[in-house]
Protein backbone atom coordinates (compact mmCIF):
# COMPACT_ATOMS: atom_id res chain seq x y z
CA UNK A 1 0.00 0.00 0.00
CA UNK A 2 1.15 3.78 -0.96
CA UNK A 3 2.42 5.38 1.98
CA UNK A 4 1.48 9.42 1.56
CA UNK A 5 3.07 11.76 3.23
CA UNK A 6 2.97 15.70 3.47
CA UNK A 7 4.28 18.70 5.63
CA UNK A 8 2.98 20.56 8.30
CA UNK A 9 1.27 23.62 6.40
CA UNK A 10 -1.15 21.13 4.75
CA UNK A 11 -3.21 21.90 7.87
CA UNK A 12 -4.44 18.50 8.29
CA UNK A 13 -5.71 17.68 11.76
CA UNK A 14 -4.01 14.79 13.96
CA UNK A 15 -7.01 13.05 14.13
CA UNK A 16 -7.65 13.15 10.42
CA UNK A 17 -3.80 12.31 9.59
CA UNK A 18 -3.85 9.23 11.47
CA UNK A 19 -7.41 8.11 10.39
CA UNK A 20 -6.53 8.29 6.51
CA UNK A 21 -2.92 6.88 7.49
CA UNK A 22 -1.17 10.39 6.43
CA UNK A 23 1.92 10.87 7.96
CA UNK A 24 3.04 14.96 8.56
CA UNK A 25 6.41 15.88 8.71
CA UNK A 26 6.60 19.16 10.64
CA UNK A 27 8.14 22.25 9.74
CA UNK A 28 9.47 24.83 12.34
CA UNK A 29 8.24 27.88 14.42
CA UNK A 30 10.83 30.39 15.66
CA UNK A 31 10.23 33.47 18.49
CA UNK A 32 13.65 34.57 19.13
CA UNK A 33 16.04 31.84 20.28
CA UNK A 34 12.84 29.08 20.60
CA UNK A 35 12.10 26.40 18.18
CA UNK A 36 9.40 24.75 17.77
CA UNK A 37 7.85 21.59 15.68
CA UNK A 38 5.00 22.90 14.40
CA UNK A 39 1.65 21.51 15.30
CA UNK A 40 3.82 19.00 17.70
CA UNK A 41 5.89 21.39 20.37
CA UNK A 42 4.19 24.12 19.51
CA UNK A 43 -0.12 23.87 19.81
CA UNK A 44 -2.21 25.93 17.47
CA UNK A 45 -3.66 27.92 20.67
CA UNK A 46 -0.37 28.19 22.24
CA UNK A 47 0.89 30.10 18.88
CA UNK A 48 -1.64 32.56 18.28
CA UNK A 49 -1.32 33.27 22.32
CA UNK A 50 2.38 34.17 21.58
CA UNK A 51 1.62 36.05 18.16
CA UNK A 52 -0.34 38.51 20.10
CA UNK A 53 1.60 38.29 23.44
CA UNK A 54 4.96 38.61 22.22
CA UNK A 55 6.81 41.46 20.73
CA UNK A 56 9.38 39.06 18.72
CA UNK A 57 7.76 38.49 15.11
CA UNK A 58 8.13 34.21 14.85
CA UNK A 59 10.26 33.05 11.74
CA UNK A 60 9.54 30.02 9.87
CA UNK A 61 12.26 27.28 8.92
CA UNK A 62 11.30 24.41 6.83
CA UNK A 63 12.12 20.40 8.02
CA UNK A 64 15.41 19.22 7.38
CA UNK A 65 16.73 16.53 4.35
CA UNK A 66 17.60 14.50 7.75
CA UNK A 67 13.71 14.41 8.88
CA UNK A 68 12.40 13.79 5.64
CA UNK A 69 14.98 10.77 4.87
CA UNK A 70 14.73 9.54 8.18
CA UNK A 71 11.24 9.57 7.70
CA UNK A 72 11.18 7.77 4.11
CA UNK A 73 13.74 5.40 5.34
CA UNK A 74 10.77 4.41 8.57
CA UNK A 75 7.96 4.08 6.04
CA UNK A 76 10.32 1.97 3.64
CA UNK A 77 10.06 -0.68 6.13
CA UNK A 78 6.53 -1.06 5.63
CA UNK A 79 6.04 -0.44 1.98
CA UNK A 80 7.89 0.01 -1.68
CA UNK A 81 5.75 3.20 -2.52
CA UNK A 82 5.60 6.69 -0.96
CA UNK A 83 4.34 9.94 -1.88
CA UNK A 84 5.15 13.11 -0.78
CA UNK A 85 3.04 16.30 -1.46
CA UNK A 86 4.95 19.64 -0.68
CA UNK A 87 3.91 22.94 0.33
CA UNK A 88 4.80 25.15 -2.91
CA UNK A 89 8.59 25.30 -3.56
CA UNK A 90 7.41 29.31 -4.22
CA UNK A 91 6.72 29.25 -0.87
CA UNK A 92 9.01 26.92 1.01
CA UNK A 93 12.01 24.88 0.25
CA UNK A 94 10.44 22.34 1.33
CA UNK A 95 10.15 20.35 -2.28
CA UNK A 96 13.78 20.90 -2.65
CA UNK A 97 14.40 19.13 0.67
CA UNK A 98 12.32 16.35 -0.17
CA UNK A 99 13.91 15.75 -3.53
CA UNK A 100 16.92 15.95 -1.55
CA UNK A 101 16.02 13.31 0.93
CA UNK A 102 14.98 11.02 -1.56
CA UNK A 103 18.85 11.03 -3.02
CA UNK A 104 19.59 9.58 1.02
CA UNK A 105 17.41 6.31 1.21
CA UNK A 106 19.16 3.75 0.64
CA UNK A 107 16.23 1.08 0.83
CA UNK A 108 14.81 -0.41 -2.24
CA UNK A 109 11.13 2.04 -2.37
CA UNK A 110 9.90 4.40 -5.10
CA UNK A 111 9.75 7.65 -3.88
CA UNK A 112 7.48 10.59 -5.58
CA UNK A 113 7.52 13.94 -4.69
CA UNK A 114 4.85 16.30 -6.18
CA UNK A 115 4.74 20.35 -5.48
CA UNK A 116 1.52 21.01 -4.54
CA UNK A 117 1.64 24.56 -5.77
CA UNK A 118 -0.23 25.58 -3.18
CA UNK A 119 -0.66 25.05 0.78
CA UNK A 120 -2.94 25.03 4.01
CA UNK A 121 -6.70 23.75 2.86
CA UNK A 122 -5.91 23.48 -0.37
CA UNK A 123 -3.02 21.13 -0.46
CA UNK A 124 -4.75 19.23 2.08
CA UNK A 125 -7.22 18.60 -0.42
CA UNK A 126 -4.84 16.83 -2.60
CA UNK A 127 -3.34 15.01 0.44
CA UNK A 128 -6.27 13.99 1.05
CA UNK A 129 -7.77 12.61 -2.26
CA UNK A 130 -3.85 10.60 -2.28
CA UNK A 131 -4.42 9.16 0.70
CA UNK A 132 -8.32 8.02 0.08
CA UNK A 133 -6.89 6.41 -3.35
CA UNK A 134 -3.77 4.55 -1.19
CA UNK A 135 -6.69 3.18 1.05
CA UNK A 136 -8.50 1.91 -2.54
CA UNK A 137 -4.95 0.54 -3.18
CA UNK A 138 -4.37 2.12 -6.43
CA UNK A 139 -0.75 2.16 -6.86
CA UNK A 140 1.89 4.72 -6.15
CA UNK A 141 1.63 5.75 -10.43
CA UNK A 142 -2.26 5.95 -10.67
CA UNK A 143 -2.41 8.49 -7.52
CA UNK A 144 0.95 10.50 -8.64
CA UNK A 145 -1.27 11.23 -11.98
CA UNK A 146 -4.26 11.97 -9.98
CA UNK A 147 -2.44 14.52 -7.72
CA UNK A 148 -1.19 16.06 -10.62
CA UNK A 149 -4.17 16.48 -12.58
CA UNK A 150 -5.78 17.58 -9.68
CA UNK A 151 -3.60 20.52 -9.35
CA UNK A 152 -4.87 22.71 -11.68
CA UNK A 153 -8.71 22.52 -10.17
CA UNK A 154 -7.73 23.53 -6.29
CA UNK A 155 -8.65 26.83 -5.53
CA UNK A 156 -8.38 28.83 -2.99
CA UNK A 157 -8.88 31.83 -1.73
CA UNK A 158 -8.11 33.75 1.54
CA UNK A 159 -9.96 36.98 4.07
CA UNK A 160 -6.92 38.84 5.37
CA UNK A 161 -7.83 41.69 8.10
CA UNK A 162 -4.37 42.77 7.66
CA UNK A 163 -1.31 42.07 4.62
CA UNK A 164 1.27 42.97 7.23
CA UNK A 165 2.30 38.82 8.35
CA UNK A 166 2.36 38.33 4.68
CA UNK A 167 4.53 41.05 4.09
CA UNK A 168 6.67 40.34 7.28
CA UNK A 169 7.78 36.95 5.83
CA UNK A 170 8.24 37.64 1.90
CA UNK A 171 5.21 35.93 0.60
CA UNK A 172 3.16 38.70 -0.46
CA UNK A 173 3.76 38.36 -3.97
CA UNK A 174 1.62 40.23 -6.40
CA UNK A 175 -0.97 41.20 -3.40
CA UNK A 176 1.61 43.67 -2.65
CA UNK A 177 -0.53 45.92 -4.51
CA UNK A 178 -2.92 45.52 -1.94
CA UNK A 179 -0.44 47.48 0.80
CA UNK A 180 -1.88 50.69 -0.25
CA UNK A 181 -4.73 52.36 1.70
CA UNK A 182 -6.07 49.52 2.96
CA UNK A 183 -7.24 50.66 6.36
CA UNK A 184 -10.67 49.45 7.44
CA UNK A 185 -10.17 46.94 4.64
CA UNK A 186 -10.56 43.18 4.14
CA UNK A 187 -8.31 41.82 1.63
CA UNK A 188 -9.17 38.75 -1.03
CA UNK A 189 -6.36 36.35 -1.48
CA UNK A 190 -5.91 33.96 -4.05
CA UNK A 191 -2.98 31.59 -4.67
CA UNK A 192 -1.81 30.35 -8.65
CA UNK A 193 0.72 28.72 -10.00
CA UNK A 194 2.43 28.77 -6.45
CA UNK A 195 2.12 32.25 -5.59
CA UNK A 196 -0.26 34.82 -4.52
CA UNK A 197 -2.28 37.16 -5.93
CA UNK A 198 -4.98 40.29 -5.04
CA UNK A 199 -8.40 39.16 -5.80
CA UNK A 200 -10.81 41.32 -4.20
CA UNK A 201 -10.91 44.04 -1.71
CA UNK A 202 -14.22 43.82 1.21
CA UNK A 203 -15.41 46.48 2.93
CA UNK A 204 -15.76 44.32 6.24
CA UNK A 205 -15.88 41.01 7.62
CA UNK A 206 -19.35 40.08 6.51
CA UNK A 207 -18.83 41.07 2.94
CA UNK A 208 -15.75 39.27 2.76
CA UNK A 209 -18.02 36.01 4.25
CA UNK A 210 -20.29 36.88 1.35
CA UNK A 211 -17.07 36.46 -1.05
CA UNK A 212 -16.19 33.50 0.09
CA UNK A 213 -19.80 31.70 0.15
CA UNK A 214 -20.24 33.06 -3.22
CA UNK A 215 -16.90 31.83 -4.35
CA UNK A 216 -18.18 28.16 -3.26
CA UNK A 217 -20.65 28.42 -4.74
CA UNK A 218 -19.73 29.21 -7.86
CA UNK A 219 -18.36 25.82 -9.10
CA UNK A 220 -20.46 23.74 -10.71
CA UNK A 221 -19.01 20.12 -9.33
CA UNK A 222 -17.17 20.13 -6.10
CA UNK A 223 -15.48 17.29 -5.08
CA UNK A 224 -14.59 18.53 -1.25
CA UNK A 225 -14.25 21.79 0.56
CA UNK A 226 -11.79 23.02 2.98
CA UNK A 227 -12.67 26.20 5.66
CA UNK A 228 -9.98 27.01 7.80
CA UNK A 229 -10.21 29.47 10.64
CA UNK A 230 -7.13 31.22 12.68
CA UNK A 231 -8.51 31.92 15.80
CA UNK A 232 -11.94 33.08 14.87
CA UNK A 233 -13.62 29.41 15.20
CA UNK A 234 -17.72 31.46 15.18
CA UNK A 235 -16.42 32.29 11.66
CA UNK A 236 -16.24 29.02 10.15
CA UNK A 237 -18.72 27.55 12.11
CA UNK A 238 -20.65 30.09 9.81
CA UNK A 239 -19.14 29.92 6.87
CA UNK A 240 -19.76 25.69 7.09
CA UNK A 241 -23.41 26.03 8.13
CA UNK A 242 -23.97 28.68 4.96
CA UNK A 243 -22.14 26.58 2.98
CA UNK A 244 -23.94 22.96 3.78
CA UNK A 245 -25.84 23.28 1.30
CA UNK A 246 -23.33 23.78 -1.59
CA UNK A 247 -21.03 20.78 -0.30
CA UNK A 248 -22.06 18.21 1.55
CA UNK A 249 -20.70 17.63 4.93
CA UNK A 250 -19.09 14.65 4.26
CA UNK A 251 -17.23 16.44 1.50
CA UNK A 252 -16.15 19.56 3.87
CA UNK A 253 -12.95 19.30 5.94
CA UNK A 254 -12.96 22.12 8.59
CA UNK A 255 -9.56 22.76 10.07
CA UNK A 256 -7.53 25.38 12.30
CA UNK A 257 -4.50 27.13 10.45
CA UNK A 258 -1.35 26.09 11.62
CA UNK A 259 1.96 27.87 13.25
CA UNK A 260 3.75 27.64 10.46
CA UNK A 261 1.28 28.79 8.21
CA UNK A 262 -0.26 31.27 11.16
CA UNK A 263 3.14 33.38 11.21
CA UNK A 264 2.45 34.26 7.17
CA UNK A 265 -1.34 35.11 7.37
CA UNK A 266 -1.62 36.03 11.01
CA UNK A 267 -4.13 35.61 13.62
CA UNK A 268 -7.65 36.25 11.63
CA UNK A 269 -7.36 34.75 8.55
CA UNK A 270 -10.52 33.06 7.35
CA UNK A 271 -9.92 30.51 4.32
CA UNK A 272 -11.94 28.35 1.81
CA UNK A 273 -10.47 25.93 -0.53
CA UNK A 274 -11.82 24.04 -3.35
CA UNK A 275 -11.38 20.92 -5.28
CA UNK A 276 -13.47 20.76 -8.40
CA UNK A 277 -14.38 17.46 -9.60
CA UNK A 278 -12.79 15.80 -12.69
Amino acid sequence: MVKVVTDSCSDISPQLAQELGITVVPLYVQFGKETYQDNIDLSTEEFYHKLKTTKVHPTTSTATPADFANLFTSLAEETKEILTITLSEKFSATYATALQAKTMVKKNCQIEVIDSRTGAGAQMLLVISAAQMARARDNLAQIADRVRRAIPKVHVRVSFDTLEYLRRGGRIGKAQAFLGGLLKVNPIIGVKDGATFPIARCRSRAQAMDFLVDFVSGFSQIEALAIEDATTPDDLQTLAERLKDVVPPEHTYLSKVSPVVGTHVGPHALAVAVLEAE
